[in-house]
Protein backbone atom coordinates (compact mmCIF):
# COMPACT_ATOMS: atom_id res chain seq x y z
CA UNK A 1 0.00 0.00 0.00
CA UNK A 2 1.24 3.23 -0.44
CA UNK A 3 2.58 5.99 1.46
CA UNK A 4 -0.41 8.00 0.24
CA UNK A 5 -2.97 5.78 1.92
CA UNK A 6 -1.39 4.89 5.06
CA UNK A 7 -0.87 8.27 6.28
CA UNK A 8 -4.78 8.95 6.63
CA UNK A 9 -5.19 5.30 8.72
CA UNK A 10 -5.56 5.45 12.25
CA UNK A 11 -3.88 3.19 14.42
CA UNK A 12 -6.01 1.91 18.05
CA UNK A 13 -4.75 0.54 21.00
CA UNK A 14 -6.14 -2.73 21.80
CA UNK A 15 -8.25 -3.55 25.44
CA UNK A 16 -6.98 -7.19 26.28
CA UNK A 17 -8.39 -8.75 29.71
CA UNK A 18 -5.95 -11.17 31.09
CA UNK A 19 -7.40 -12.84 34.11
CA UNK A 20 -8.64 -13.51 36.67
CA UNK A 21 -9.00 -17.14 35.41
CA UNK A 22 -5.61 -16.93 33.56
CA UNK A 23 -3.03 -19.54 34.95
CA UNK A 24 0.02 -16.47 34.10
CA UNK A 25 -1.75 -14.31 36.98
CA UNK A 26 -0.18 -16.61 39.87
CA UNK A 27 -4.04 -16.20 41.40
CA UNK A 28 -7.51 -14.98 40.95
CA UNK A 29 -5.98 -11.29 39.65
CA UNK A 30 -7.26 -9.60 36.59
CA UNK A 31 -4.80 -7.28 34.85
CA UNK A 32 -6.82 -5.28 32.12
CA UNK A 33 -3.76 -4.42 29.58
CA UNK A 34 -3.92 -1.66 26.42
CA UNK A 35 -1.93 -2.79 23.56
CA UNK A 36 -0.16 -1.17 20.58
CA UNK A 37 0.25 -4.60 18.79
CA UNK A 38 2.37 -6.39 21.31
CA UNK A 39 3.88 -3.53 23.35
CA UNK A 40 1.67 -2.10 26.42
CA UNK A 41 0.57 1.27 26.55
CA UNK A 42 -1.53 1.23 29.92
CA UNK A 43 -1.92 -1.28 32.80
CA UNK A 44 -4.54 -2.01 35.01
CA UNK A 45 -4.40 -3.81 37.97
CA UNK A 46 -7.80 -5.46 39.37
CA UNK A 47 -7.76 -7.01 42.59
CA UNK A 48 -10.17 -7.90 45.54
CA UNK A 49 -11.45 -11.61 43.84
CA UNK A 50 -10.26 -13.56 46.95
CA UNK A 51 -11.52 -10.51 49.86
CA UNK A 52 -12.32 -12.61 52.77
CA UNK A 53 -12.22 -10.04 55.43
CA UNK A 54 -9.67 -11.30 57.56
CA UNK A 55 -8.78 -8.61 59.24
CA UNK A 56 -12.67 -7.69 60.58
CA UNK A 57 -12.95 -11.65 61.03
CA UNK A 58 -10.21 -11.15 63.73
CA UNK A 59 -12.07 -9.11 66.04
CA UNK A 60 -14.89 -11.87 66.52
CA UNK A 61 -12.77 -15.03 67.06
CA UNK A 62 -10.36 -15.11 70.24
CA UNK A 63 -6.71 -15.12 69.86
CA UNK A 64 -5.58 -18.49 69.39
CA UNK A 65 -8.16 -18.82 66.98
CA UNK A 66 -6.59 -15.54 65.23
CA UNK A 67 -3.30 -18.19 64.61
CA UNK A 68 -5.26 -19.70 61.81
CA UNK A 69 -6.30 -16.97 59.92
CA UNK A 70 -2.99 -15.83 59.37
CA UNK A 71 -2.56 -19.50 58.29
CA UNK A 72 -4.54 -18.16 55.29
CA UNK A 73 -3.55 -15.18 54.41
CA UNK A 74 -0.18 -15.82 52.68
CA UNK A 75 -0.65 -19.78 52.29
CA UNK A 76 2.90 -20.25 50.96
CA UNK A 77 4.30 -18.76 53.76
CA UNK A 78 2.13 -20.11 56.93
CA UNK A 79 4.68 -20.03 60.01
CA UNK A 80 6.78 -16.73 59.13
CA UNK A 81 2.33 -15.31 59.05
CA UNK A 82 1.88 -17.08 62.39
CA UNK A 83 5.30 -15.80 63.86
CA UNK A 84 3.82 -12.25 63.23
CA UNK A 85 0.68 -12.37 64.79
CA UNK A 86 2.31 -14.36 67.82
CA UNK A 87 5.26 -11.39 68.35
CA UNK A 88 2.10 -8.97 68.04
CA UNK A 89 0.34 -10.68 71.05
CA UNK A 90 3.26 -11.17 73.70
CA UNK A 91 4.98 -7.90 72.51
CA UNK A 92 1.31 -6.24 74.32
CA UNK A 93 1.55 -9.15 77.22
CA UNK A 94 5.46 -8.80 78.06
CA UNK A 95 6.23 -12.24 77.44
CA UNK A 96 9.53 -13.56 76.83
CA UNK A 97 9.07 -17.09 75.32
CA UNK A 98 11.84 -19.82 75.74
CA UNK A 99 15.06 -20.23 73.96
CA UNK A 100 14.49 -23.72 72.57
CA UNK A 101 10.87 -22.45 70.98
CA UNK A 102 12.29 -19.52 69.66
CA UNK A 103 15.21 -21.33 68.14
CA UNK A 104 12.26 -23.96 66.63
CA UNK A 105 9.93 -21.42 65.29
CA UNK A 106 13.13 -19.63 63.52
CA UNK A 107 14.03 -23.03 61.96
CA UNK A 108 10.56 -23.38 60.85
CA UNK A 109 10.35 -20.16 58.82
CA UNK A 110 13.38 -20.53 57.17
CA UNK A 111 12.04 -24.13 55.98
CA UNK A 112 9.41 -22.06 54.97
CA UNK A 113 11.56 -19.61 53.13
CA UNK A 114 13.10 -22.14 50.93
CA UNK A 115 9.89 -23.81 50.67
CA UNK A 116 7.91 -20.70 49.09
CA UNK A 117 11.17 -19.83 46.95
CA UNK A 118 11.17 -23.49 45.48
CA UNK A 119 7.35 -22.81 44.20
CA UNK A 120 8.92 -19.44 43.11
CA UNK A 121 11.22 -20.85 41.19
CA UNK A 122 9.57 -23.51 38.99
CA UNK A 123 6.72 -21.42 38.56
CA UNK A 124 9.61 -18.79 37.04
CA UNK A 125 10.60 -21.50 35.01
CA UNK A 126 6.57 -22.26 33.62
CA UNK A 127 6.26 -18.50 32.73
CA UNK A 128 9.56 -18.47 31.03
CA UNK A 129 8.17 -21.23 28.95
CA UNK A 130 9.83 -24.20 30.29
CA UNK A 131 8.86 -27.28 32.41
CA UNK A 132 11.61 -28.73 34.25
CA UNK A 133 12.13 -26.62 36.88
CA UNK A 134 8.58 -26.67 38.58
CA UNK A 135 9.74 -30.47 38.71
CA UNK A 136 12.79 -29.43 40.32
CA UNK A 137 11.12 -26.68 42.57
CA UNK A 138 8.19 -28.97 43.65
CA UNK A 139 10.44 -32.08 44.52
CA UNK A 140 12.31 -30.12 47.52
CA UNK A 141 8.99 -28.33 48.33
CA UNK A 142 7.39 -31.66 48.94
CA UNK A 143 10.10 -32.63 50.87
CA UNK A 144 9.86 -29.96 53.04
CA UNK A 145 6.54 -30.22 53.37
CA UNK A 146 6.76 -33.79 54.86
CA UNK A 147 8.94 -32.40 57.17
CA UNK A 148 6.16 -29.77 58.16
CA UNK A 149 4.04 -32.44 58.67
CA UNK A 150 6.20 -34.71 61.15
CA UNK A 151 6.22 -31.78 63.15
CA UNK A 152 2.78 -29.78 63.25
CA UNK A 153 0.64 -32.55 61.75
CA UNK A 154 -0.68 -30.41 58.76
CA UNK A 155 1.22 -30.40 55.47
CA UNK A 156 -0.35 -26.47 55.19
CA UNK A 157 -2.08 -24.54 57.27
CA UNK A 158 -0.24 -25.10 60.58
CA UNK A 159 -1.16 -23.72 63.68
CA UNK A 160 2.03 -24.35 65.56
CA UNK A 161 3.31 -21.46 66.63
CA UNK A 162 1.29 -20.14 69.22
CA UNK A 163 0.86 -17.34 71.63
CA UNK A 164 3.94 -17.68 74.39
CA UNK A 165 5.75 -20.38 72.08
CA UNK A 166 4.86 -23.56 70.30
CA UNK A 167 1.61 -26.05 70.56
CA UNK A 168 3.99 -28.78 71.08
CA UNK A 169 7.16 -30.02 71.65
CA UNK A 170 8.80 -31.28 68.05
CA UNK A 171 8.81 -34.68 67.61
CA UNK A 172 11.36 -37.39 68.28
CA UNK A 173 13.93 -37.51 65.70
CA UNK A 174 13.33 -33.82 65.15
CA UNK A 175 16.88 -32.73 65.09
CA UNK A 176 17.97 -36.06 63.25
CA UNK A 177 15.68 -35.76 60.43
CA UNK A 178 16.48 -31.89 59.76
CA UNK A 179 20.05 -32.84 59.47
CA UNK A 180 19.32 -35.61 57.10
CA UNK A 181 17.33 -33.28 54.91
CA UNK A 182 19.49 -30.35 55.18
CA UNK A 183 22.49 -31.63 52.67
CA UNK A 184 19.63 -33.01 49.97
CA UNK A 185 18.24 -29.54 49.96
CA UNK A 186 21.66 -27.87 49.24
CA UNK A 187 22.75 -30.34 46.77
CA UNK A 188 19.44 -29.32 45.12
CA UNK A 189 19.53 -25.48 45.16
CA UNK A 190 22.93 -26.15 43.40
CA UNK A 191 21.18 -28.29 40.76
CA UNK A 192 18.03 -25.48 40.13
CA UNK A 193 20.85 -22.93 40.17
CA UNK A 194 22.80 -24.51 37.01
CA UNK A 195 19.20 -25.83 35.41
CA UNK A 196 17.71 -22.43 34.93
CA UNK A 197 19.72 -19.46 36.04
CA UNK A 198 22.31 -18.95 33.42
CA UNK A 199 20.40 -20.97 30.66
CA UNK A 200 20.29 -18.36 27.85
CA UNK A 201 16.54 -18.41 26.99
CA UNK A 202 16.14 -17.75 30.42
CA UNK A 203 18.41 -14.76 30.25
CA UNK A 204 16.66 -13.06 27.46
CA UNK A 205 13.73 -13.16 28.73
CA UNK A 206 14.38 -11.93 32.13
CA UNK A 207 17.46 -9.39 32.09
CA UNK A 208 16.54 -5.86 31.78
CA UNK A 209 12.94 -6.41 31.91
CA UNK A 210 10.85 -5.02 34.43
CA UNK A 211 13.47 -2.20 35.82
CA UNK A 212 12.50 -0.28 38.90
CA UNK A 213 15.64 1.52 40.41
CA UNK A 214 15.86 1.62 44.22
CA UNK A 215 14.48 5.70 44.55
CA UNK A 216 11.13 4.52 42.66
CA UNK A 217 11.35 0.73 44.51
CA UNK A 218 11.13 2.53 48.06
CA UNK A 219 8.34 5.21 47.03
CA UNK A 220 5.98 2.06 45.87
CA UNK A 221 6.79 0.21 49.30
CA UNK A 222 8.71 -2.56 48.07
CA UNK A 223 10.12 -4.86 50.51
CA UNK A 224 11.66 -8.13 50.70
CA UNK A 225 13.65 -9.55 47.36
CA UNK A 226 11.66 -7.25 45.13
CA UNK A 227 13.76 -4.29 46.91
CA UNK A 228 17.18 -5.93 47.55
CA UNK A 229 16.77 -6.65 43.69
CA UNK A 230 16.83 -3.04 43.32
CA UNK A 231 19.93 -2.59 45.48
CA UNK A 232 18.47 -1.81 48.76
CA UNK A 233 20.09 -3.19 51.80
CA UNK A 234 16.89 -3.68 53.97
CA UNK A 235 16.04 -6.63 55.83
CA UNK A 236 13.72 -7.27 58.96
CA UNK A 237 15.87 -9.73 60.33
CA UNK A 238 18.80 -7.60 59.65
CA UNK A 239 17.72 -4.12 60.43
CA UNK A 240 15.20 -4.72 63.20
CA UNK A 241 16.06 -8.22 64.98
CA UNK A 242 13.30 -9.99 65.75
CA UNK A 243 13.32 -13.34 67.77
CA UNK A 244 16.41 -14.36 68.14
CA UNK A 245 18.03 -13.44 64.37
CA UNK A 246 20.93 -11.55 66.08
CA UNK A 247 22.52 -14.46 67.26
CA UNK A 248 23.44 -16.14 63.86
CA UNK A 249 25.75 -14.93 61.17
CA UNK A 250 24.39 -14.44 57.30
CA UNK A 251 24.58 -12.47 54.41
CA UNK A 252 22.22 -10.15 52.83
CA UNK A 253 21.86 -10.75 48.81
CA UNK A 254 21.62 -7.78 46.86
CA UNK A 255 20.75 -7.05 43.14
CA UNK A 256 21.73 -4.08 40.98
CA UNK A 257 19.97 -3.38 37.79
CA UNK A 258 16.26 -4.15 39.61
CA UNK A 259 15.26 -6.63 36.76
CA UNK A 260 13.42 -9.29 36.73
CA UNK A 261 16.99 -11.75 36.67
CA UNK A 262 17.96 -9.86 39.56
CA UNK A 263 14.67 -10.76 41.60
CA UNK A 264 14.53 -14.15 40.54
CA UNK A 265 18.11 -14.89 41.44
CA UNK A 266 18.53 -13.15 44.80
CA UNK A 267 15.43 -15.56 46.31
CA UNK A 268 17.87 -18.47 44.77
CA UNK A 269 20.78 -16.84 46.81
CA UNK A 270 18.42 -16.56 50.02
CA UNK A 271 17.77 -20.38 50.04
CA UNK A 272 21.63 -20.47 50.31
CA UNK A 273 21.92 -18.04 53.23
CA UNK A 274 18.38 -19.56 54.99
CA UNK A 275 19.99 -23.59 55.05
CA UNK A 276 23.03 -21.44 56.38
CA UNK A 277 20.67 -20.32 58.56
CA UNK A 278 19.41 -23.62 60.00
CA UNK A 279 22.60 -24.80 60.15
CA UNK A 280 23.53 -22.47 62.91
CA UNK A 281 20.35 -22.44 64.70
CA UNK A 282 20.67 -26.53 65.15
CA UNK A 283 24.37 -25.96 67.11
CA UNK A 284 22.67 -23.92 69.22
CA UNK A 285 19.22 -25.46 69.85
CA UNK A 286 19.06 -27.34 73.20
CA UNK A 287 18.02 -30.86 73.34
CA UNK A 288 16.03 -30.21 75.96
CA UNK A 289 13.79 -27.60 77.84
CA UNK A 290 10.13 -25.52 77.57
CA UNK A 291 8.84 -24.76 74.44
CA UNK A 292 5.98 -22.50 75.67
CA UNK A 293 6.24 -19.37 78.45
CA UNK A 294 4.84 -20.06 81.87
CA UNK A 295 2.20 -19.16 83.02
CA UNK A 296 0.02 -18.46 79.63
CA UNK A 297 -3.57 -19.00 79.70
CA UNK A 298 -5.46 -21.28 77.45
CA UNK A 299 -7.79 -18.33 76.23
CA UNK A 300 -4.81 -15.09 76.61
CA UNK A 301 -6.43 -11.70 77.55
CA UNK A 302 -4.03 -9.56 76.61
CA UNK A 303 -3.74 -5.75 79.00
CA UNK A 304 -5.28 -2.85 77.27
CA UNK A 305 -3.26 -1.52 74.53
CA UNK A 306 -1.78 -1.70 71.40
CA UNK A 307 1.68 -3.21 69.69
CA UNK A 308 3.09 -3.70 66.34
CA UNK A 309 5.43 -6.31 65.34
CA UNK A 310 7.26 -6.72 61.53
CA UNK A 311 8.77 -9.83 60.46
CA UNK A 312 10.91 -10.80 56.77
CA UNK A 313 8.73 -13.46 55.49
CA UNK A 314 9.52 -14.66 52.18
CA UNK A 315 7.89 -11.74 50.11
CA UNK A 316 9.13 -9.46 52.08
CA UNK A 317 7.87 -7.40 55.40
CA UNK A 318 4.89 -8.27 57.39
CA UNK A 319 3.58 -5.97 59.66
CA UNK A 320 0.67 -6.41 62.59
CA UNK A 321 -0.80 -3.92 64.33
CA UNK A 322 -2.56 -5.19 66.94
CA UNK A 323 -5.13 -3.60 69.32
CA UNK A 324 -6.71 -4.45 72.51
CA UNK A 325 -9.17 -3.81 74.78
CA UNK A 326 -8.27 -6.31 77.32
CA UNK A 327 -11.04 -8.87 76.17
CA UNK A 328 -10.36 -12.39 74.95
CA UNK A 329 -10.89 -11.24 71.12
CA UNK A 330 -8.77 -8.59 69.63
CA UNK A 331 -10.17 -4.75 69.61
CA UNK A 332 -8.48 -4.30 65.97
CA UNK A 333 -6.10 -6.28 63.31
CA UNK A 334 -4.43 -4.51 60.61
CA UNK A 335 -1.91 -6.34 58.42
CA UNK A 336 0.61 -4.68 56.39
CA UNK A 337 0.80 -6.91 53.93
CA UNK A 338 3.96 -7.03 51.63
CA UNK A 339 2.22 -8.72 48.30
CA UNK A 340 -0.44 -5.95 48.46
CA UNK A 341 2.57 -3.31 48.48
CA UNK A 342 5.08 -4.92 45.76
CA UNK A 343 1.87 -5.59 43.20
CA UNK A 344 1.54 -1.33 43.55
CA UNK A 345 4.60 -1.16 41.33
CA UNK A 346 3.61 -3.34 38.42
CA UNK A 347 2.51 -0.42 36.23
CA UNK A 348 5.59 1.34 36.39
CA UNK A 349 7.79 -1.75 35.74
CA UNK A 350 5.34 -3.38 32.52
CA UNK A 351 4.26 -0.20 30.49
CA UNK A 352 6.68 -0.15 27.69
CA UNK A 353 7.09 -3.67 27.87
CA UNK A 354 5.95 -6.99 25.76
CA UNK A 355 2.58 -8.66 26.52
CA UNK A 356 5.00 -12.00 27.08
CA UNK A 357 7.47 -9.41 29.46
CA UNK A 358 4.33 -8.50 31.63
CA UNK A 359 3.83 -12.46 32.45
CA UNK A 360 7.66 -12.50 33.69
CA UNK A 361 7.58 -9.27 35.51
CA UNK A 362 4.49 -10.17 37.53
CA UNK A 363 5.92 -13.54 38.59
CA UNK A 364 9.16 -11.96 39.57
CA UNK A 365 7.00 -10.07 42.36
CA UNK A 366 5.84 -13.71 43.80
CA UNK A 367 2.70 -12.52 44.63
CA UNK A 368 -0.01 -13.94 46.54
CA UNK A 369 -3.52 -13.04 46.20
CA UNK A 370 -5.11 -14.05 49.34
CA UNK A 371 -2.70 -11.93 51.18
CA UNK A 372 -2.84 -9.40 48.62
CA UNK A 373 -6.59 -8.93 49.20
CA UNK A 374 -7.24 -11.06 52.31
Amino acid sequence: MSSEKTKDLESVDIMVNMGPQHPSTHGVFRMVLWVDGERVVELEPHIGYLHRGSEKISESEIYPQVVTLFDRLDYLSNLNNEMAFCLAVEKLMEIEIPKRADYVRMILCELNRISSHMLFYGTMGLDAGAMTPIMYGFRERERIQDFFQSVTGARMMHNYIQIGGLREEPPNGFQKQLREMLPKLEKSVEECDQLLTLNEVFLSRSRDIGIINGTDALEFGLTGPCLRASGIAEDIRFTEPYSLYDEVDFNLPIGVTGDTWDRYVIRIAEMRESIKIIYQLLQLLPDKGETKASGIRLIPRPPKGESFARVENPRGDLGVYLVSDGGDKPYRVKVRAPSFANLQALRKMSVGSYVADVVMILGSLDIVLGEVDR
